[in-house]
C-alpha cells in the first residue's frame, strides 16, 4: 500500500514536471527567452560547481594564479556546453527525420521544432556568458580571434533560433564543438604539469583527428549540401542567406589557420619524444 502511494506521488510530480516543460519552457512564444536564460544560468552553475569540486579534488588548482583558476572554471563551462550541443547537433543532423529530404514537403531551410529551437537558445546563452567573460578578462581568456569567433557564432545561432531559418546548417557548424573537450583537456594537462605525459600526446593525436573531421571535412560537406539545396537557401531572408554562406566561410578560414598550428604543435611534441 505504501509503495503504491509513493508511486502515485512520483507520477503526480512527473506529470507536473511534464506540464511545466510543455506549458512554459517549451511554449513557442517563450522558448527563446527561457532557453537563453537557462543557458546563462547553466553556465554560472557549472562554473561555480567546477570551482568547488576543483578546490577539494585537484591539488594543483590552489597553486594556480587567479586568472588561471578563472580559465580553469571557464573551460569546464565550455566543455559541458560542447558535449551538450554536439550531442544535440549530431542527433538532428544525422539521426532525426526533421531535416531529411524525404520526410517533409517543407523546404529544409525553414524546418524547426520546439526542441531544436530550445537547444539553440541554450547555446546562445552559453555564447553570451562566455563572450562576457572574454570581454571582462580580455585578453587573458582569448584574443580578438576568439571575440570574432564568438560574435559570429552568437549572431548566426541567435538568428536561426529566432527566425527558424537555416537551423540545419547551424547545427552542422555546431558539430565542430566536438573538438572543444580535447582542446580544454590539453590546457588542463599543461596546467597540471603533465605536458610530457603519454596522455598529453594521445590527446594531441585525438585533437588532430577530431579537428580534421569536425572542422575541415564536415565544413566541406556543409558547403556541398548548401550547393545542392541553393534554390531553397535563396528563399531565406537576405540576412539569413549571408549568414549561411559568410559565417561558415570565415569560420573555415579560422579553422584552417588553427589546424596548421595544431599540426606544428603535434610535430614539435612528437619530435621531442623521439
Amino acid at each position: 500500500m505504501l509503495a503504491s502511494n509513493e508511486m502515485m506521488k512520483f507520477k503526480s510530480y512527473q506529470n507536473r514536471a511534464n506540464l511545466f516543460v510543455k506549458e512554459y519552457l517549451l511554449a513557442d512564444p517563450l522558448i527563446p527567452y527561457t532557453s537563453i536564460i537557462g543557458g546563462v544560468f547553466a553556465c554560472k552553475m557549472v562554473y561555480d560547481l567546477t570551482q568547488l569540486f576543483s578546490i577539494v579534488h585537484f591539488k594543483s588548482y590552489s597553486s594556480l594564479t587567479r586568472i588561471q583558476r578563472v580559465e580553469w572554471n571557464n573551460r569546464s563551462m565550455s566543455t559541458i556546453h560542447a558535449i551538450f550541443v554536439t550531442t544535440i547537433a549530431l542527433y538532428f543532423v544525422f539521426c532525426s527525420n526533421l531535416y531529411s529530404d524525404d520526410q517533409f514537403s517543407e523546404l529544409v531551410t525553414f524546418r524547426s521544432s520546439s526542441w531544436s529551437t530550445f537547444a539553440l537558445g541554450v547555446s546562445v546563452g552559453y555564447f553570451i556568458a562566455d563572450l562576457g567573460m572574454i570581454f571582462w578578462f580580455f585578453p587573458s581568456l582569448g584574443g580578438y580571434e576568439y571575440v570574432i569567433h564568438h560574435l559570429l557564432s552568437l549572431v548566426a545561432v541567435a538568428y536561426s533560433m529566432l527566425s527558424g531559418e537555416g537551423q540545419l546548417y547551424t547545427y552542422m557548424v555546431l558539430i565542430s564543438e566536438t573538438t572543444t573537450p580535447g582542446i580544454n583537456l590539453r590546457w588542463y594537462l599543461d596546467a597540471a604539469g603533465m605536458k610530457k605525459s603519454k596522455a598529453y600526446i594521445i590527446n594531441g593525436v585525438v585533437i588532430f583527428i577530431a579537428w580534421l573531421v569536425a572542422r575541415i571535412l564536415l565544413f566541406v560537406y556543409m558547403f556541398y549540401h548548401v550547393y545542392l539545396h541553393f534554390d531553397q537557401v535563396e528563399q531565406m531572408q537576405t540576412f539569413g542567406q549571408v549568414l549561411v554562406i559568410v559565417v561558415p566561410l570565415v569560420l573555415s578560414i579560422m579553422n584552417l589557420v588553427w589546424f596548421s598550428k595544431i599540426i606544428k604543435g603535434l610535430r614539435k611534441t612528437l619530435a621531442k619524444r623521439q
